[in-house]
């Protein structure tokens, strides 16, 4: 819905609208209607000022492309059949980001499940009897091999487990299911304000109709009474004029009720709105703590993981293949009396 709009206050605000004319004459509250320039318009029942009308708005909270600044007006749906308000613009932001956040706390799940499976493959590795028969500081070197990816397995392992407790479950239960609870509460708030509203102006166009017939029944009774002088034509305008001054008193007192009702539906948006905009912000700090937490214990895991295979470095760095020989042969030499000429 869409109309124009114009301060019915300034409209009846001259006594001399309200005061008994002469007959013939045209009502002063009719010919201010017909002077007012249009500088507002109604859209879905709120009223705004006309682009270039008036002072320029100033924002509420200027550089901060604040929630309370933003969504005012209504948007078509993206079928473009049906408006959205501005207010549910905001709602669906917040149930967003708590699937956001739940899809988050998914992923971490199978990031866990791939940790889990990872430290039990390499745990089952670890067991394996492949190459168990190597000798001297290689093997040694070996089978400290094969023991580091046991005790990388639990490395592997306490992260899944600290993955669980430390991120996949905060982000899971953060917000639980009394958020969207709270968010209908919001939501039927703001939505009853708007129906109050839409009622308020529903009654000022009805009184702006009145108002109108009113002046045309006056318009009509005035001809009439330059073509026939009468004291029943007279007594007519008199009523008429009667009639359209309590129709622009009913139209100032319907604008009076719409104007304090856009005012309340004004304070409580701009309230729920910031009040939406520090939930966001409240989101997005404790997913980005937990997100950190991960990266901290990535860091931890990878930390571990290095300290499982210094060992084995050290042992790498010791290898001594002439040591090796010498235990081989000492263990499995069969003789060392060569061989020499044979004599005739």
């Amino acid at each position: 819905m869409m109309e124009a709009s114009f301060d019915t206050e300034e409209s009846f605000d001259d006594p001399s609208c309200l005061a008994p004319q002469p007959p013939g004459s045209v009502s002063p509250a009719k010919r201010q209607i017909k002077e007012v320039k249009e500088t507002k318009i109604t859209i879905n029942c709120v009223t705004f000022p006309l682009p270039g009308e008036g002072p320029e708005q100033q924002l509420l909270k200027p550089n901060e492309w604040s929630y309370c600044d933003y969504f005012w007006t209504d948007k078509k749906d993206p079928q473009g059949t049906t408006s959205v308000a501005g207010f549910e613009v905001l709602l669906q932001k917040q149930l967003k980001g708590k699937q956001m956040q739940k899809e988050m706390s998914e992923f971490i799940h199978e990031r866990i499940k791939i940790e889990e499976e990872y430290a039990k493959n390499l745990s089952k590795l670890s067991l394996s009897p492949l190459a168990a028969q190597e000798e001297g500081t290689l093997g040694e070197a070996w089978t400290q091999l094969k023991k580091s990816l046991h005790d990388e397995a639990e490395v592997h392992l306490k992260f899944s487990n600290k993955l669980h407790t430390e991120v996949e479950k905060p982000l899971l239960t953060f917000r639980g299911d009394n958020f969207k609870k709270d968010l209908k509460k919001y939501d039927h708030h703001i939505a009853d304000l708007r129906k109050q509203l839409a009622s308020r102006y529903a009654s000022v166009e009805k009184a702006r109709k009145a108002l109108a017939d009113r002046q045309k029944d006056l318009e009509v009774k005035t001809q009439q009474l330059e073509i026939k002088l009468s004291n029943k034509t007279e007594e007519d305008i008199k009523k008429a004029r009667r009639k359209s001054t309590q129709a622009g008193d009913d139209l100032m007192r319907c604008v009076d009720l719409y104007n304090q009702t856009q005012s309340k539906w004004f304070e409580e948006m701009v309230t729920t709105s910031m009040e939406l905009e520090k939930l966001e912000v409240e989101r997005i700090e404790w997913i980005q703590q937990h997100l950190r937490q991960y990266t901290t214990l990535r860091h931890e895991t990878d930390m571990f993981n290095q300290s499982t295979v210094e060992p084995v470095d050290q042992l790498l760095q010791n290898l001594d293949p002439a040591k090796d020989r010498e235990l081989w042969v000492k263990e499995n030499n069969t003789g060392e009396v060569r061989p020499v000429d044979m004599d005739i």
